[in-house]
């Protein structure tokens, strides 16, 4: 799903065809030398002095070279150590294995409970309960009195379930809407299944990482702990069924391939085909990321309603179902229903899918939606389904007439499936669900308490998740859980279902295993489902955009293709997907900055499967720097007391002590529970020995710089205008110091190193934008850049970083990496200052940045502007401002494109156009793929003529017509630009229309930055060589000069005005008239 078929064929002819005219109307001449007389040495001479002024003003307020010169310090002291990647990743393997067994066995101790309670219970048509309804507890009536089921229930706000208000003693009971509280089968229920209670708390105390533990009840009713208070919509109702749910659906059932077969004959018109219509979706809901299904209406002949799926199936995730919703809507009633024909197609299909070996390979099942069968199709079943009965088959009889019930009856009866007759729209989902029991039976029968594990989701219906969303946005979670079945023998071989138990983990817990100072700056580490799906990686984005609390349709099944995209064959995710154990290497192209800049590194991938769960486990190394780790070594009091500093921070989302484990270390700081660790004195507090050493070691050796800036900010003489207003340092154990030489309220970008600025600080997957940038530098060289990745988008500021290295060698790992932030007015005073010296004796200089036909600009290796005349240009792309001139750099090799793919973008179509088809097995991709790649190779001559933006802007595709638009996910191919290391300065002319530019570009010293000086001079004599040029033109057909019969005397005249005057009156007479 590339684009949008039809508005994007509309693109891509105009963008061609303008191509075209750009092609034939634009030439660019390659030249020895500048002809216009830029002179080499005058640039070369400001970039020089710049460069030398920026570097210096950098390296002494960052203090670089004292930490530099720190580290150098203790060089024969510390240990330097290649990292073992299939080593690191098994073992962290096997950490996760821990805790999710850890998970696994509560829900193992809580099956147990309920199949011991349930077995003792006594079922008591007549029982009176009164339980805390999870709506009614605390409401009271008109007088003041506890409403029915409403009892007085105490809640007290919890850190450590976000500070809601929680009871940890006691768990509440959920029932939908639709049915009814005090239901005999539902109060029977909640009454056995109190048992639970007492194990809901033990597991908390046995594992204080827990946080929502739950009973899912077959008949509906849904038991939470810790208790928490619901509260419905707007309308008074409560949807949230748990049985809805995907961690209840994979827990009861086994994976399934299903056909659902929808009557559209003539007497399904009306209420019965909306019913129909319900009933199909509702299924739908139930079918989860190992399933497959279609679905096929039929009358006399058969409609696969997606008609590029005929003959086949397809896997049931989110995208896919809600392709198959939307076609739905298209079904209409007419003609007579051939049941045979519809049932024989469904055998077969399932038979031959079955045979690929592509679905579930389990479970088959038809689902047959109908008013009505004349017949049992006996011969049918015969022929595809006896005497294995293999298939189950599900009939839904849809309205109120029961005349073909004992038929459609006994076909289910017949292949070991369920009859359910939905007369209203308010029967629908309680009878789909029945088809969930039947499927459960084998498994109930054989008692196997199979552990799943759900792929990644936000659930937003539950409470809690709701006014986390509120607070902190939405929260990625997986979900064990685990079927819970009747074990009295009198059911025993009905294989009754009682419900299931599932507890919650968030992704971010499992992101705390992973220590990120062992896998360095650009390191990472990825999981996977058994579906290829991502369950953690820091590229997955689920939201549509940053900040935004909505969640892309298709979040959950991101495919790990789809972020590791330049594994074009799929390697590394098959042998994953397999639960293989090896290694693989491949280029990559990480981009930064919201997508703006590009960094091209080589990565080693080392992988294995995670025992007991459906997971694989990835773990990403870039070569070189990435590759090493290096141990110091100081005493316990040294570093104590440098890391009890005021300006030292670690880094929020890493785990230097698992303060999580036990309720009195929640209220501990990193840097508290380090200090309680070392004492001695809690034998409980777990920390990582190796970073807490490390994270010493670091605090001691960068201790000096606090009073290095503190001497800085004294100094009244340095420093006078401000211009230089944070410095800050972080290292490679996620420990950073920030010192101000300015009060925090005359701050220009006050969101930099804040929580706001997501790019710029230590996280959970990734290191500071800044770090990872001056880490790709050559050694001993700043770089420059503005802040895109603020919320703001702040261009008053100018960032500069640098890394340290430990060693002078190529593999010597980054032990840390400093920088400043100075005001932009500040950084484009010194460069205008520099563009001012000329080494001419007489002290004219031969050319300027103040002469009206030179620009010049500062642009950084991505081809960004810093510095330019214009000042509202800063922060643009120079192709935006001199296309020409970019589009010369990149022929010349100064510059080279790099073509990047984003497969989670989201793109504006048109709803009334909307191809979706496309979207599961497109016939049109491979057309479609020419055509753009055709586009593409053309992408070189938009930003000659200044169309970047439009090429580029936000990753998504604009609608350019009138109308309702929707958001929808897209693929999308886009370039970055990025300079050529080697190439330090060149020059040029390009010939445009009556002019010729001659430009310069000039490496700055010490930086990732450019110095670009264009020379515009207009050319008349080439401007009137081309006024002279005549095209090859044809004549109009028709000319008339003159007539035979015109009077020549009809030539106007007045008395007493001669003719020289009266022209020389006339047009000012007209001018006064036409007024």
């Amino acid at each position: 799903m590339v684009w949008h078929l039809s508005t994007s064929f509309w693109h891509v002819c105009c963008v061609s065809f303008f191509l075209l005219w750009i092609t034939l109307g634009t030439t660019v001449v390659d030249v020895v030398g500048s002809q216009q007389g830029i002179p080499l040495s005058v640039v070369k001479l400001w970039a020089s002095a710049f460069g030398g002024e920026i570097k210096s003003i950098s390296a002494k307020y960052s203090g670089s070279q004292l930490l530099q010169k720190k580290y150098k310090e203790f060089e024969k002291t510390v240990r330097v150590e290649e990292i073992d990647g299939l080593k690191l990743v098994k073992r962290l393997a096997e950490n996760m294995e821990e805790m999710f067994h850890k998970k696994a066995e509560a829900m193992r101790r809580l099956v147990e409970a309920a199949e011991e309670a349930h077995l003792q219970h006594e079922e008591d048509p007549d029982l009176q309960y009164e339980y805390f309804n999870a709506v009614l507890i605390n409401e009271v009536d008109e007088e003041g009195n506890n409403v029915e089921l409403g009892k007085e229930f105490i809640l007290e706000p919890n850190d450590h379930f976000n500070n809601l208000s929680v009871n940890l003693s006691l768990s509440v009971v959920q029932v939908p809407t639709n049915m009814y509280n005090k239901d005999s089968a539902i109060v029977n229920g909640v009454y056995w299944s109190e048992a639970l209670n007492k194990v809901f708390v033990d597991n908390f105390e046995r594992d204080p990482s827990l946080i929502w533990q739950y009973f899912g009840s077959a008949k509906g009713f849904f038991r939470q702990y810790p208790g928490i208070k619901w509260h419905p919509d707007e309308h008074g109702v409560i949807a949230f069924d748990c049985r809805n749910r995907k961690w209840y659906i994979q827990a009861a059932t086994s994976p399934k391939d299903v056909v659902i077969l929808v009557d559209v004959s003539g007497s399904m018109k009306g209420l019965r085909l909306t019913i129909a219509r319900q009933t199909v979706s509702s299924i739908l809901d139930t079918l989860g990321d190992d399933d497959f299904f279609n679905i096929i209406a039929y009358n006399e002949e058969l409609h696969y309603v997606e008609p590029c799926l005929n003959g086949t199936l397809v896997q049931a995730d989110v995208t896919n179902k809600d392709h198959f919703r939307e076609h739905l809507d298209k079904l209409f009633a007419k003609g007579i229903g051939m049941l045979d024909i519809a049932l024989t197609e469904a055998f077969s299909l399932l038979k031959d899918f079955n045979q690929t070996g592509r679905g579930s390979v389990c479970s088959q099942a038809i689902m047959l939606i109908t008013d009505g069968a004349v017949d049992t199709y006996d011969a049918v079943f015969e022929k595809y389904n006896w005497p294995d009965r293999k298939v189950r088959i599900f009939p839904y009889l849809i309205g109120r007439e029961s005349a073909f019930a004992d038929n459609l009856k006994w076909m289910a009866c017949a292949n070991k499936g369920y009859f359910t007759q939905i007369s209203t729209l308010a029967d629908v989902q309680e009878n789909v669900m029945e088809y969930l029991h039947v499927l459960s039976r084998p498994k109930v029968i054989d008692q196997e308490h199979d552990t799943v594990w759900t792929e990644a989701y936000i659930d937003s219906t539950l409470p809690q998740a709701q006014k986390l969303e509120d607070s902190q946005g939405p929260v990625l979670m997986t979900t064990v859980a685990m079927p819970v079945f009747s074990t009295k023998n009198e059911t025993r071989n009905r294989g009754i279902l009682l419900g299931v138990v599932g507890t919650d983990v968030p992704v971010q817990e499992l992101l705390k295993t992973i220590p990120k100072y062992k896998l360095g700056i650009h390191g990472y580490a990825f999981a996977i489902t058994n579906n290829g799906y991502i369950l953690t990686h820091p590229d997955l984005r689920p939201l549509y955009e940053e900040g935004k609390k909505r969640r892309k349709p298709n979040y959950s099944s991101v495919d790990l293709s789809e972020v590791e995209w330049e594994d074009k064959d799929d390697v590394l995710r098959n042998a994953m997907v397999n639960r293989k154990t090896g290694t693989f290497s491949m280029e990559v192209k990480k981009t930064v900055d919201k997508g703006k800049r590009v960094l091209v590194m080589h990565n080693d991938y080392y992988y294995t499967d995670i025992k007991g769960t459906p997971f694989s486990l990835g773990v990403a190394l870039s070569r070189g720097h990435g590759k090493y780790f290096f141990r110091g070594n100081v005493t316990v009091e040294e570093g104590l007391h440098d890391l009890e500093h005021p300006d030292v921070a670690l880094a929020d989302e890493w785990t230097y002590c698992n303060t999580d484990e036990h309720p009195e270390h929640r209220y501990l700081s990193q840097i508290e529970a380090i200090k309680l660790y070392l004492s001695g004195r809690e034998p409980h507090l777990k920390c990582d020995k190796e970073l807490v050493q490390e994270v010493l070691f670091d605090a001691v050796v960068t201790a000096p710089l606090e009073a290095y800036w503190t001497s800085l900010a004294l100094n009244k003489s340095e420093n006078s205008d401000k211009g230089v207003e944070i410095a800050y340092l972080g290292t490679r154990t996620g420990l950073s110091r920030i010192n101000l030489f300015v009060v925090p309220e005359q701050l220009t970008n006050q969101d930099f190193l804040t929580a706001e600025d997501k790019e710029g600080v230590f996280n959970a997957d990734h290191f500071p934008l800044w770090y990872k940038r001056a880490a790709e530098q050559v050694p001993g060289t700043f770089v420059y850049s503005l802040p895109f990745n603020t919320g703001s988008e702040n261009k008053s500021v100018v960032l500069a970083s640098t890394a340290i290295q430990l060693l002078d060698e190529r593999k010597s790992p980054i032990a840390a990496a400093v920088g400043i932030q100075m005001k932009l007015e500040f950084f484009q005073r010194k460069f205008w200052t520099a563009s001012r010296q000329c080494a001419a004796l007489d002290g004219k200089c031969s050319i300027s940045c103040d002469n009206e036909n030179i620009n010049c600009y500062l642009i950084d290796n991505n081809g960004f502007i810093l510095v330019s005349e214009d000042y509202s240009q800063t922060g643009m792309f120079f192709g935006e401002v001199e296309g020409a001139v970019m589009n010369k750099l990149l022929i010349m090799g100064s510059f080279k494109r790099v073509t990047l793919y984003d497969y989670q973008a989201i793109c504006k179509i048109y709803a009334e156009s909307s191809d979706s088809a496309r979207s599961l097995l497109d016939p049109y991709f491979a057309f479609f793929a020419a055509v753009k790649w055709l586009v593409t190779e053309l992408v070189i001559f938009l930003v000659e003529f200044n169309l970047y933006s439009w090429w580029y802007s936000d990753l998504t595709a604009k609608a350019q017509r009138s109308g309702r638009t929707m958001l929808v996910p897209c693929d999308t191919e886009y370039p970055a630009f990025v300079s050529e290391r080697t190439i330090k300065e060149t020059m040029g002319n390009i010939d445009c229309e009556g002019c010729v530019k001659s430009f310069v570009i000039q490496q700055i010293p010490s930086s990732n930055l450019f110095m670009v000086v264009v020379d515009t001079v207009h050319n008349e004599s080439l401007k009137c060589e081309r006024l002279k040029i005549q095209k090859d033109r044809r004549r109009p057909d028709s000319c008339h000069p003159f007539h035979p019969k015109e009077n020549a005397m009809e030539c106007g005249g007045a008395l007493g005005l001669a003719p020289q005057v009266m022209a020389t009156l006339l047009p000012p007479l007209f001018s006064l008239l036409a007024r």
